[in-house]
């Protein structure tokens, strides 16, 4: 009976919210307005939340590699030069300009790089050796970078090792010179299996989120310190995605095997602690979702997932 009762609620996608609190997102079923615009695997979304855009991430053979949608969910435009095959995606805004960073871990002429785009697509900036994988003893030189967090001030964080021969997190200054450098392969404190995606809040702590590991790790901004990890949420799944909500009170994790968002309490300055997770959002079977971004101005999460190819936006209740 309580199986059949299972099988009846699994059919209906309904399950009960964590701890039994209330759901804090619901689906916004209305974006995009036209989802035939996705022609590739999505695997990463940037929200401009100053200009009101989300920038989309795909692969595929003949599909254009960034689209661009308003975030009322109308698609305005695609480009698709010098990227290859696209991992993570982060817009920047300063006081005087707007731009668009990727990661690429192409095998080709353009992979193994963090480039720097104008929002209409202009190459800005390379970093790393296109189509050259690299060891970690180069700062620079860069093997399946998996994302970046860029601060208002130009300094970047990168997280370098989608499987490739790199395991690290690397701070560069706004000239790209190395600040420091954390991690190395490895199960220790401070080591990386896979450093998946990285993102900084306001109170200077960098998190990264150690996917083999099935861990989040925390780091000091200004010196690279270890400061903490967590990793009794992670047991069923490792940590594919790190946000913020936009207050901060909470951080969005995704978790790519078994198709849900983890909405974990985010410590206050001071220890990092144990992880608490306060609520879930449990995808649809497959969706597979891989990267988040969260529109800093309305609180909206947005997922790539590259299971169903399509972006979602959940919207906070």
């Amino acid at each position: 009976y309580l199986f059949l009762c299972f099988q009846f609620l699994k059919a209906f996608d309904y399950f009960p919210p964590w701890n039994g609190q209330q759901q804090m997102y619901k689906l916004d079923i209305g974006w995009p307005k036209l989802p035939e615009y996705f022609t590739g695997q999505t695997f990463c979304v940037a929200v401009d939340s100053l200009h009101g855009l989300v920038y989309v991430g795909q692969r595929g053979d003949n599909v254009p590699k960034v689209l661009v949608f308003s975030v009322e969910g109308y698609f305005l435009y695609s480009w698709n030069e010098t990227v290859e095959m696209p991992h993570g995606i982060f817009v920047l805004n300063t006081a005087t300009d707007s731009s668009v960073w990727i990661t690429d871990v192409g095998t080709g002429k353009y992979g193994h790089t963090v480039k720097q785009y104008s929002p209409s697509g202009k190459l800005l900036q390379v970093l790393g050796t296109p189509g050259n994988a690299g060891s970690s003893l180069i700062p620079l030189q860069f093997d399946q970078p998996a994302e970046i967090f860029v601060e208002e001030s130009g300094d970047l964080y990168v997280v370098d090792g989608d499987g490739g021969m790199n395991n690290r997190l690397l701070k560069l200054s706004n000239d790209y010179e190395e600040i420091w450098l954390a991690g190395t392969n490895g199960t220790g404190i401070g080591q990386f299996k896979i450093p998946h995606s990285v993102t900084v809040d306001p109170v200077g702590r960098v998190w990264v989120a150690d996917r083999d590991n099935k861990r989040i790790q925390v780091f000091d901004k200004v010196t690279g310190e270890w400061l903490g990890s967590w990793n009794n949420c992670f047991s069923e799944d490792g940590p594919y995605s790190v946000r913020f909500t936009a207050d901060y009170k909470y951080l969005i994790v995704a978790q790519l095997n078994i198709n849900r968002l983890a909405i974990l309490a985010a410590p206050p300055v001071g220890a990092i602690g144990d992880c608490v997770m306060v609520n879930t959002v449990q995808l649809a079977d497959e969706t597979k979702p891989h990267l988040v971004d969260v529109d800093m101005k309305s609180g909206a999460v947005y997922i790539a997932e590259i299971g169903a190819q399509q972006v979602q936006k959940y919207i906070p209740l």
